[in-house]
């Protein structure tokens, strides 16, 4: 039996290069950076979660504001490397991983 293909499907990362253009272009480096930011929001809050924990606990264990948690989470704040690990350390009790690629 001959398997069919559909030739309107594309790849994610053709629709990526599509949309934002190739890695390396500005516009594609700037969807990257905000999907980055976005990802460590989520993160944030499925842990938060996972601890039964609200927005304002995890606020008051790292010292700040549950305004300001749900901004991290929301992707609509910048967040400092310092604050970072001070919600993943402090707050949630994990350990912060990073590692940088050229």
């Amino acid at each position: 039996m001959k398997k069919e293909t559909n030739k309107n499907l594309t790849s994610f990362a053709d629709h990526l290069d599509r949309e934002y253009g190739k890695r390396g272009t500005k516009k594609r480096e700037a969807y990257e950076r905000e999907f980055e930011a976005f990802k460590i929001g989520v993160l944030i809050q499925e842990m938060r979660e996972k601890q039964n924990m609200t927005q304002e606990q995890l606020a008051d264990k790292v010292g700040t504001t549950k305004s300001y948690i749900s901004r991290i989470e929301n992707n609509a704040s910048d967040i400092r490397l310092s604050t970072l690990m001070r919600i993943i350390q402090d707050g949630l009790g994990g350990h912060l991983k990073l590692s940088l690629t050229a």
